[in-house]
This record gives C-alpha cells, structure tokens and sequence, in this order.
C-alpha cells in the first residue's frame, strides 16, 4: 500500500472513531487565507524510515502523538497548578480559574503536607501555607474540594513521599459527595526517584518508597481504574540544571525502574502500564523542547514494547502534562516572563501534550496574583483558538530541523538509558550519585555561560533597566499558621481517639508485614488521623532516608 493510500485509510478511520466524541473540533478549517488546513500533513513520496520512525499520530511509535486526532479531536486539559494558605482560600482559587475556562485542577501543597509534618509539628514552622495548600487532615481535603464536583473534574496533585495518604483523602472526599472510587479521574505525581536526585522532598528509603508506590498501582488496578497512579517527573530534573536530553534520559530511566518494581511485586505489565503518566518541562529553546517530546514518545514505546513486551497500545504511549519552566523565569522585567511562557506553551502544544500548565509572570518573586493566573490561563487559550497551532495534527512533522533534532536526542538519551543500565538501573545510579553529578555538571555549565554572556537573557545580562521594587504581590499572611494550628486542635478533640489509635496501630502492623498498604491509609484517613500520625507510622517502621553526598 503506498503511502497516500495508507494516508487515506488513516484518515477516514480516525474520522469514524472520534467525530461523535468531539464533533466541535472535527470541522474544517481555514487559513485566514481561505487555505483549507488538512488534518494531518504526510509525506507524499516514500520517506526513509518514515512507517518504522514516524507513523500516523496514535499509531506505535506515537513519535507523532498518542492520539489519532490529537487537538483536532480535542484541546489539551488547561490544568493550572494552584494552592496556597488555607484549604478555604485554596478553594476559591481553584473556583475562579475552573470559572476563567480551566479544564482541569491542579494542587500544590506546602512543604510541612510534602514532607509528613503537621502544621503544628516544630518541623513545620514558618512554612505552614506558604509554597502551597497546607493539608493536615481529611477535614481540610473535604474544604478543599468543598463544592467541587470531584466525579466531573480531574485533579492532579503534585506529591510524591505522601501521595499514598492523599490520594486515600481524595478517595474518601469523593465517598462523602456519593461519587466512588471508580468514577474519579486524576493522577498523583508519586515518583520519589526524582526526588532523590533533583527535589528533596523524599522521606523514607528508596526500597520502602518503591513499596508504597508499587502498592499503589496494584490498589488503583482494581479499585480507583481511571486514576494515573504515577506522574514520572522529568521537570524537576529539569529545573535542578539537567539538559533536554538528560531529561528525557533520567525520567525514562525512572520509569523502567517504576515498571520492573511492578512487575517484581506480581502485576502484569499492561494491568498497570496503561495508567502511568508523565511530566516534563517546557524550556526555552522551542524546536529542541518539541523534538525532546517526540523523541521521549518514541524511545518509551520501544521500551514498552520490546524491553517489557507491553501488547497493549495504551501501554506503549508515553501521556503526558507539561508545565512552562520555572527555572527560566526573571524577577528583573517580570513583563517579559510572559513571552517566555508562550513560547514554551506553544513548544508543548506543538510537541503534543495532553495537559498544560502555565506559569505566571510574577512567580520568581512570589505567589501569582489573581490576575496573573488569569494572563497565564488567557495565553494557553489564545494558543488553542487563535495561533492555528491546534488546527493540524503534529504540524512541524518533516521538518528537517525538528526530525534531526528528535533523532539526534533519541540517539543521546539512549546513551544515558544504557549507561544507567550498566550501573545496574536507577535506584543503584542514584545511590552512587550518578545522575546528580550529571545535572550539577550541566547547571554549572549552564550558568557559567550566563555569566559569560554567552547565553543571554533578555533583562538580566543584556536589556536591563532600572526598575522600581515590585509592588501588589501576593504574600502568604503569619496568621495563615496560627489558624491551621487551631483548626487542627480542634479536629483532634472532636476525633475518636480510640479509633484513631486502633487505625495507626492497624498500619503499623501492615507496614511490618507485606498487606497492601492503601486499605490502611484509607482506613486511618477515615478515622480523621493526620497526614503527619500516618507519615510518623512509616517513619517508625521504615526509616528515614539519609542523602548521597555527591563530591
């Protein structure tokens, strides 16, 4: 069959599959032109290598996509990260944006809630609101979603050592709204590999992490199917320093190592590999960032398929959320962080993600107001219905620059992938140091070539002006901590005590053993334990993990 010939079929069975699903994106478009903007562009002569490297969007190897219509058939989800204070202020935040057009939330924690302390734990003081929604208990999950449909929104959290507990809390919220467990839909980030290596976030050792983690995915198999139990995190990696390919590199390492710990603990590939997900970074550099995405696309179908012989599609495609890079944005003319952010949105869209989240302007000085979430969310809508970058599907294919540039970084992040095999995977590299010592490499260099004006960045080694101290800046108040600190009190003398003491002690003894960890936590969580009596559980049982010191 010739290459047109496959086009049409191509065609004419992504169009019967998927125009009921979303006929509003299915029409004809146009240029401002009057130039009609086929669905999707192909080569119309025999392309070397074109079936093996290539393909048809939704077709292995998914270089082009994960889906057959991508943003014909719909737009990414608008996911914009937020939380802040308390679960009320949290609450109405997450309101104004879903009221703005947001399709979908995303929730930021504190880093007391991130790291299994209390608000009232000595530990936590000064932080308490600060980098995100403090959460201590089911009682502040249930006012964070408070009037939140949670059986028609999907929520992602970003959260990694405690995102067990959180994720039982969103459970049992979901329970007290009538919804069950199986019509949720979300993801949990719940990669504490990355943690080790860039973040920092991390409680217990890598061998107990990977447990919970593993008992996660088998827990959410059979009861909660429509959540992604993992998000393998390439954009922290990214914002410690790595290179595009040493992203793609050491998030894909994480996620054979995630993947050979599932099949050890006894599940099936294709029973969990179809609900992990993925989160990278959108830098600067917008054709080397879309080529980073195909190629990412590319390199974990082959893994899925031929390393772990994954028969099932869905766990060969590599699905993933994007967030604009934090790392890249200037307190120095915070104007200009706003071009910034679209041109890694658009390198997103571009590169096929299936959700976004766009940094505000004034984030490198502190929380974003409401009216820069609003630009934020504003610039991916403008993308989607005005740029035309959504009109065709994966519009930069055959470009010789994009196609060089995708197999060039295939090419070195094999390398890495290789290597790290050698050193005996991921867990072993990290705990030799390996991939910390590549990325503090790589940020150093980076750095220095700022320093050097070798690099510029427009309003802080080149362009720059005197500017005035930045003013209407949002600012979590000290007050934050004293109320979280009472309404905890509070909470813990109207518990039942005695059944929160049977639910910990229930824990432990699971924790000791080799039970499946969820049904405790949620039982705990249900009990109105906290995040930090549950966390102390594991701490007690498991340990705490001591940082590789890289020299």
């Amino acid at each position: 069959m010739s290459i047109s010939d496959k086009k049409k079929a191509w065609q004419e069975n992504m169009v019967a599959k998927n125009i009921a699903k979303a006929p509003e994106r299915m029409q004809e478009f146009r240029t401002t032109s009057n130039i009609e903007m086929e669905r999707c562009f192909t080569p119309g002569f025999d392309y070397p290598g074109y079936e093996e490297q290539l393909g048809f969007p939704g077709q292995y190897p998914y270089t082009r996509g994960v889906q057959p219509t991508m943003y014909r058939g719909r737009f990414w989800t608008m996911r914009q990260y937020a939380g802040f204070g308390t679960a009320k202020e949290s609450n109405e935040r997450y309101k104004y944006l879903l009221s703005a057009g947001q399709t979908g939330l995303s929730v930021a924690f504190d880093l007391p809630t991130q790291m299994g302390y209390d608000s009232d734990a000595g530990m936590s003081m000064g932080e308490v609101g600060k980098v995100g929604v403090a959460i201590d208990s089911l009682a502040d999950m249930e006012i964070l979603f408070d009037g939140i449909p949670l059986d028609k929104v999907s929520t992602s959290m970003t959260i990694n050592s405690t995102a067990a507990i959180l994720l039982c809390m969103y459970i049992a919220v979901a329970e007290k709204q009538g919804v069950s467990a199986d019509k949720i839909s979300g993801t949990i980030q719940n990669d504490i590999l990355k943690e080790y290596m860039a973040r920092g976030t991390y409680i217990y050792p890598p061998k107990e992490s990977m447990r919970i983690i593993t008992d996660i995915f088998a827990y959410c198999k059979d009861h909660v199917p429509k959540w992604n139990t993992i998000s393998i995190s390439g954009y922290h990696i990214r914002e410690a320093g790595s290179s595009a390919v040493q992203e793609v590199a050491f998030t894909l390492a994480d996620g054979i190592a995630y993947v050979e710990a599932a099949i050890k603990a006894g599940l099936e590939v294709d029973d969990f590999a179809p609900r992990l997900a993925f989160f990278f970074n959108a830098h600067n550099n917008l054709f080397e960032e879309v080529a980073k995405f195909r190629a990412a696309r590319r390199i974990w179908a082959k893994i899925m398929k031929e390393r772990f012989g994954a028969k099932d599609p869905k766990s060969q495609m590599l699905r993933f959320h994007t967030q604009t890079a934090g790392c890249t944005l200037t307190a120095q003319q915070p104007d200009n962080n706003i071009m910034r952010v679209t041109m890694q949105a658009l390198a997103a869209v571009l590169g096929g993600t299936q959700s976004l989240h766009t940094n505000s302007r004034d984030e490198a000085l502190a929380l974003p107001t409401e009216d820069s979430v609003r630009i934020a969310l504003r610039t991916q809508q403008v993308i989607a219905y005005e740029s035309g970058a959504a009109d065709s599907i994966d519009p930069l294919a055959g470009s010789f620059l994009v196609e060089s540039l995708t197999d060039q970084i295939e090419k070195a992040a094999q390398e890495y992938i290789e290597k790290i095999d050698q050193l005996g995977g991921a867990v072993e590299a990290i705990s030799r140091g390996f991939q910390q010592k590549e990325i503090q490499d790589s940020a150093y260099t980076y750095q220095k070539a700022i320093e050097k004006e070798e690099l510029i960045i427009v309003g802080v080694n080149k362009f720059t002006v005197q500017e005035p101290p930045p003013t209407g800046l949002l600012k979590v108040k000290e007050e934050v901590e004293i109320s979280q600190k009472a309404s905890l009190a509070v909470m813990k003398v109207e518990r039942d005590d005695a059944k929160v003491k049977a639910a910990l002690e229930q824990l432990a003894a699971a924790a000791k053993g080799t039970d499946n960890l969820m049904p405790h936590i949620l039982t705990a969580v249900k009990s109105y334990a906290t995040l930090g009596e549950i966390a102390d559980v594991f701490r007690g049982v498991f340990g705490k993990h001591t940082e590789t010191v890289v020299l």
